[in-house]
């Protein structure tokens, strides 16, 4: 598992599982050293092993009750300057390039139809986006999640 071993293993589990938890509740969880946890937290933060540690916030409090996904498909030459220039739309909160037939999934944020109709007509004015194809969210069915491969 790219050079992790079982601690390392048991300590990514651990923060999946309670990802808000202390140094000290890790130590105590695992019956490892304060020493060693810190250590061990501060080699996997350097090995890249942590995604952003911005907290999920649920957007519906903020006004944006609905999620939608973006298929867009763009010019490959202009592909890097339509992706920041859709990065500049606020209500966009992910995207992924992929392969295939679609080149990117935007994940956006809306506060209804008319707005998710702005949305997509802002992105649809970026010069090199060829047409899009949206999806209103109907329910996230499977969060994200490691804690079954860390177990695996």
């Amino acid at each position: 598992m790219n050079g992790y071993d079982a601690v390392d293993r048991a300590l990514l589990k651990a923060l999946a599982d309670d990802p808000r938890a202390t140094v000290v509740a890790l130590a105590d969880r695992l019956k490892l050293s304060r020493n060693t946890v810190q250590a061990r937290m501060a080699r996997l933060e350097a090995s890249g092993a942590f995604l952003s540690f911005e907290r999920s916030i649920d957007p519906s409090p903020l006004g944006y009750p609905l999620e939608a996904f973006v298929s867009v498909h763009a010019r490959q030459k202009v592909l890097a300057e339509v992706v920041r220039r859709i990065a500049e739309i606020p209500e966009v909160i992910q995207a992924h390039g992929l392969s295939g037939q679609v080149d990117l999934l935007v994940r956006v944020v809306c506060r209804d139809a008319h707005d998710l109709f702005r949305i997509d007509e802002q992105i649809l004015a970026i010069d090199g986006v060829e047409r899009t194809e949206t999806s209103l969210a109907m329910g996230e069915l499977i969060p994200y999640r490691l804690a079954p491969l860390l177990t695996r």
